[in-house]
């Protein structure tokens, strides 16, 4: 692992929809730092999906984090970052943190007041901030998806990082660096719109939303962005249509945190466009519960009722494993 380096390596999960998301948090993530970024949107890449629909992708870039080392060709370290998210700090904060060993830093346990969702759900700790070791990664994408197909889950790969050693995995990104739908003003250094349907550019009520909105509005004022960038994006049913007109009436802002009053108008705007927010992923989500009804289906045919009950028990033995190591993960973190 080389020591300092003033070149960030930024790997970026999303889709078409989001790429106008992952501009806007590459302008702030340069806005506040001296580094040179190579920053990369993942949503080209290619990858295989695991045989069994049930642990299959939840989103078009669910299994892109596990290739960045190949990527890199092994060498040094690489971030990887969700594309919902916006900086307010200088990002050398996150890129310098030390490996002390380990071969990837995720986030620390969340704060309790950070748990809550908006709709009454618990949230839990994220791997989409994540600091990645290269050299010390011989990660295969490929080979790690297809022990999807009965090795382990896809809620063990993805929030448990179980191709790794507990004693692999550092838990030391600090929640300033990844805050799930929190902003403190000084503190903050990157807030992450992770509650997916209240996301700035598809909800108007989000309380931080204004954050978003005044880093567009920089960008347009300073060229780095066009309104009829967004108005493209709102053609395409990725953003909605009451952006172009909050935007219109920020002028050159600075953007405030909008009203109730004002968030409804807003909202009526985008019910009369008709405009449903992230329908292609819905779309996708309807398709792959589809996929799993199918296969289970198909199991059932070719295996009988006793080889599904068999095939019931291996797969409750595997989550018990993986339940049983996550107990155990949690043990060592607290007595560490």
């Amino acid at each position: 692992m080389s020591q300092r380096n003033d070149t960030a390596h930024i790997f970026v999960g999303s889709d078409r929809s989001q790429l106008l998301a992952v501009k806007v948090l590459e302008y702030s993530i340069r806005r506040h730092t001296d580094l040179e970024i190579r920053l990369r949107s993942m949503h080209d890449l290619d990858l295989p999906d695991p045989q069994d629909p049930r642990q299959g992708k939840r989103t078009g870039f669910s299994f892109t984090r596990f290739a960045i080392p190949q990527l890199m060709g092994h060498q040094g370290r690489a971030v990887y970052l969700d594309a919902d998210m916006l900086v307010f700090r200088d990002f050398r904060e996150l890129w310098e943190l030390p490996f002390d060993g380990h071969k990837v830093l995720i986030q620390e346990e969340l704060p309790e007041e950070a748990q809550k969702r908006a709709d009454g759900g618990k949230r839990i700790k994220q791997c989409s901030v994540m600091l990645l070791d290269c050299a010390a990664l011989d990660w295969d994408p490929a080979k790690i998806i297809a022990g999807l197909d009965g090795r382990y889950t896809y809620e063990d790969l993805l929030y448990h990082m179980c191709v790794l050693r507990e004693e692999e995995v550092g838990y030391t990104v600090p929640f300033a660096w990844n805050s799930l739908e929190t902003y403190e003003p000084g503190r903050t250094g990157l807030i992450h719109y992770t509650d997916m349907n209240t996301q700035p550019w598809v909800n108007p009520a989000n309380p931080n939303g204004w954050l978003w909105l005044e880093e567009v509005r920089r960008m347009i004022a300073e060229g780095a962005l066009s309104i009829a960038e967004i108005e493209q994006e709102i053609a395409l049913g990725h953003f909605r249509p009451s952006l172009a007109v909050e935007l219109r009436e920020i002028g050159e802002g600075p953007a405030k945190p909008v009203t109730q009053e004002d968030a409804r108008r807003f909202q009526k705007i985008d019910d009369e466009a008709g405009y449903k927010r992230h329908a292609a992923v819905y779309e996708s989500a309807r398709r792959r519960k589809q996929a799993v009804q199918e296969y289970e289906a198909k199991l059932a045919r070719e295996a009988g009722t006793g080889a599904m009950a068999a095939h019931a028990a291996t797969g409750a033995l595997r989550e018990g494993t993986g339940a049983l190591r996550r107990v155990v993960g949690a043990l060592r973190r607290a007595f560490r």
